[in-house]
């Protein structure tokens, strides 16, 4: 299919709550999907939703098959296709941690997350996804999830001492790693 341009922070459809997927629309995802997941693939991304490529959909995809240049330490994620999911989280418990973000190039943050939740939506054929996860899978579900709430993780950032450019918080670390 085709590889997106990604919308950047500032612009106002990522600030936009995305639209529910109504069974008539499931029939017509998969070049959506397609296209999401070219787009991933294109830029080493762990994660992709729907409103990055301007598609005001609930529609997430996310998953690290492999070593991924940008996550070269975290484990693996199953690749899957996420449509009106829905997060709870198991416990208060948080975890904080580097987050990055392709609507966000060039910079990192520091971010809790909850460690441990449980999530729920349909595949792309229609079938239900339930599952309960931990840590870094955790992580990039409600990472992407986040946008489809109109929320990008610097809204999320408590101490902006641990905010700021990849080059300068890391150095060494390569463009192709630094969002």
């Amino acid at each position: 299919m085709s590889v997106r341009e990604i919308l950047k922070m500032g612009d106002p459809r990522l600030l936009r709550v995305a639209q529910v997927v109504s069974p008539q629309q499931m029939r017509g995802l998969d070049e959506l999907v397609q296209d999401m997941q070219d787009t991933m693939a294109a830029v080493n991304g762990a994660g992709l939703a729907a409103p990055q490529i301007g598609v005001d959909l609930q529609v997430v995809i996310f998953g690290t098959d492999r070593i991924n240049p940008r996550y070269p330490n975290a484990p693996v994620v199953p690749r899957t296709v996420l449509i009106n999911p829905v997060i709870v989280p198991l416990d208060d418990t948080e975890e904080e941690d580097w987050e990055g973000c392709l609507s966000v190039p060039g910079l990192r943050g520091m971010v809790p997350r909850f460690a441990r939740i449980r999530y729920a939506g349909l595949d792309l054929s229609g079938d239900m996804i339930d599952r309960t996860v931990e840590g870094f899978h955790a992580r990039v579900v409600q990472h992407e999830c986040d946008h489809l709430l109109g929320k990008l993780y610097p809204m999320r950032v408590r101490d902006f001492t641990k905010f700021g450019y990849t080059e300068v918080l890391f150095p060494g670390i390569s463009a192709a790693q630094d969002d």
